[in-house]
């Protein structure tokens, strides 16, 4: 089977190049303390998109650190049963995306939340506050902090687990029935949702992002999305005096050392000619996966739109 990666006998056997934080347990456990702490806020506005049997809201909560963060929220009308939510994440620098693209969820019966990741396409905010500069980017967004809970992406990942408690929440919703979906960033952004909360039922992913980032380094494909890695080393560690320091602490934000905490029944699809996440990356973190699990792998197709996977995965999350 083609790849531009590993064999597949190798990619099945590897576990990662990225170092993992001695105290990473501890930081996440106290991030999702401190998230517990935070009062969501939620509020719910009528919006300009009008569709006969749903209705839709922009939603906004508070997350860690203040933020507002933007959700559309869509839901079938006179609602008489606890029925299904799906949480929706999507691709770096992206937005939530079009309400219409959500219909197919209401028409089969789930409650939506497609979630603006903080300061990217979307209307959630970035609310800074960390020392230092970044040269672009949110990976390297607190990496120049001495402090780790000042990583951007950290925030992100903890909106992911926020607005799962928000959904469980909700009146109308089945609780044991909170699924996720996503693609790239988006699929990094499911799998580190189930990570964080643990109620999360079933998830699928499609090539997920922010898995390995060394592994990508040594790949030389720190490059498109993960342009900012190089980046940042040509601009503040040019000799890479600081290399391990740095992958480490980018360690607390790699999808690949949340993944063992996911409980969730998952789906991943992978193609073998993807040389943006690249395949060894996705399956660091696909082999640290404790739950219920298959993957899909598509050897003709790169980083891209995947001939009938979306329909593959909306009827795995109907099943």
């Amino acid at each position: 089977m083609p790849t531009i990666d590993m064999k597949i006998e190798e990619l099945e056997k590897y576990n990662g190049t990225n170092p993992k934080p001695h105290d990473f347990d501890k930081y996440w456990d106290e991030s999702i303390e401190e998230m517990h702490r935070v009062d969501p806020n939620v509020e719910l506005k009528e919006t300009f998109f009008k569709c006969p049997g749903v209705e839709c809201y922009d939603m906004y909560f508070t997350g860690v650190n203040g933020a507002r963060v933007h959700v559309h929220h869509l839901r079938p009308a006179n609602i008489d049963k606890k029925i299904p939510a799906i949480l929706i994440f999507h691709g770096y620098s992206g937005y939530c995306g079009e309400w219409n693209d959500m219909l197919r969820y209401t028409q089969a019966g789930f409650a939506v939340f497609a979630m603006d990741a903080r300061g990217q396409g979307g209307t959630s905010e970035d609310v800074g506050g960390v020392k230092g500069t970044t040269y672009s980017g949110h990976i390297i967004r607190g990496l120049s902090d001495e402090d780790p809970k000042k990583l951007l992406f950290r925030d992100i990942f903890l909106d992911t687990a926020e607005l799962a408690n928000i959904a469980m929440n909700m009146d109308f919703v089945d609780e044991s029935r909170i699924y996720a979906f996503g693609g790239s960033q988006g699929g990094g952004l499911a799998l580190a949702c189930a990570a964080l909360e643990p109620k999360v039922a079933k998830i699928s992913v499609q090539y997920p992002f922010l898995c390995d980032y060394k592994r990508v380094w040594e790949m030389n494909l720190a490059k498109d999305a993960y342009a900012e890695i190089r980046l940042y080393f040509r601009q503040y560690d040019p000799a890479h005096k600081r290399e391990d320091e740095i992958f480490t602490k980018l360690g607390y934000i790699d999808v690949q050392h949340l993944a063992p905490r996911i409980k969730a029944e998952t789906q991943m699809m992978t193609g073998l000619m993807d040389d943006i996440c690249p395949p060894s990356t996705q399956y660091a973190a696909y082999n640290k996966l404790n739950c219920k699990k298959s993957h899909l792998l598509y050897p003709d197709f790169g980083h891209e739109e995947i001939t009938t996977a979306r329909d593959t995965a909306f009827m795995y999350l109907l099943e």
